[in-house]
């Protein structure tokens, strides 16, 4: 899926990401609950100039501070859990499996550890649009100092 976001008079933040195929996920008795799980990764993409989105990602995600001297990644890994498939986005930005429609809404775990944090990460594969939003003010400042190794 790849994500390209642009503003007029600014330049354009360019990136793909990939998932494994999710799986299931189990209780502990083994009895599946209505999620899976998988792998993915953020790539960037070249000629991305993801200073306009990094922007507002700031103000939605309520991160206190840009990302200063920002070192590039090759890829941005996340494990991921998907709340649910064949959604439709309702006012306001939820989404609802209510109304049948092709967004796939998903949290998405950055780092490793203490540094690990959360973001939804939502996506439409039929209109070729995805979307962040948060998770946890919390989590504001590392999610996009994350983020801003690939955008």
């Amino acid at each position: 899926m790849a994500g390209d976001v642009r503003r007029p008079g600014q330049e354009t933040a360019k990136f793909t990401f990939e998932i494994s195929t999710s799986k299931p996920m189990e209780r502990e008795d083994g009895v599946n609950l209505e999620m899976s799980s998988g792998t993915g990764a953020l790539l960037p993409e070249p000629g991305s100039d993801g200073s306009a989105m990094l922007a507002a990602l700031q103000k939605a995600l309520e991160a206190k501070h840009l990302p200063r001297k920002v070192k590039r990644a090759e890829r941005l890994p996340f494990e991921y859990v998907v709340l649910g498939d064949h959604n439709s986005q309702v006012e306001g930005g939820g989404f609802s499996a209510k109304t049948p429609g092709n967004w796939t809404a998903m949290k998405i775990f950055v780092g490793e550890g203490d540094d690990e944090s959360e973001v939804f990460l939502n996506f439409n594969p039929v209109s070729r649009k995805a979307q962040f939003s948060e998770k946890d003010v919390d989590y504001g400042d590392a999610v996009l100092a994350k983020l801003a190794t690939v955008l």
